[in-house]
């Protein structure tokens, strides 16, 4: 079972993103603070937990938490400022929302710009070694896919419920038949040659 807390002198908050790499769609991204005794068999670096079983621990951590939130960036603003500096405004969102004000923050990643003037430690691949940033990545993760299914609804020519936004074949098909939509990100330059575009 992955170590809650990094340090235990301040309280401390995981941060993880989710859909960073997407062609359409916000990103995501989550906070938690746990308790010290939370353990569960089953938390893990939301890539290596089913789509069930994300969803059971979704419940979990927002019961059992300390204080939890969730933020998102939309494309429009991914496209205007670019997608790192949109995955770190959805993480200080995240922060800001959070109930329970904490001293430290571990990131998910290599870089980080400051929050505020609390101490914080990246940690590559943290979502895989620290409990508090495996519970930000599967609520960022649950909640992402929640409104990509969502949106799905007004396109279902994309296949976003079952791609989620990422540039699988199938969605690079359906761009290349139906142009993009208002939820694609322009500046990841994802558009065939001669396309014209669909609002």
């Amino acid at each position: 079972m992955l170590p809650s807390f990094y340090q235990e002198k301040w309280i401390e908050a995981g941060t993880d993103e989710a859909g960073r790499g997407c062609y359409a769609g916000p990103v995501f991204a989550a906070a938690v603070i746990l308790p010290n005794n939370f353990k569960h068999p089953l938390l893990n670096d939301s890539k290596q937990v089913g789509e069930k079983q994300r969803i059971i621990l979704r419940e979990i951590i927002e019961a059992q938490s300390i204080a939890w939130s969730v933020a998102s960036v939309e494309a429009e603003e991914i496209d205007r400022i670019n997608i790192l500096k949109a995955s770190f405004k959805a993480m200080h969102l995240a922060i800001d929302q959070l109930k329970t004000s904490p001293g430290y923050l571990l990131i998910d990643g290599n870089r980080f710009p400051a929050y505020k003037k609390i101490p914080h430690l990246c940690i590559v691949k943290g979502d895989g070694k620290y409990a508090s940033i495996a519970a930000a990545s599967i609520l960022a993760k649950t909640y992402r896919d929640a409104y990509m299914e969502k949106i799905h609804a007004q396109f279902p020519q994309y296949g976003w419920n079952r791609n989620k936004g990422y540039g699988t074949l199938e969605h690079r098909m359906a761009i290349e038949a139906n142009g993009l939509c208002i939820h694609h990100r322009r500046s990841f330059n994802i558009v065939p040659q001669q396309i014209t575009m669909q609002f």
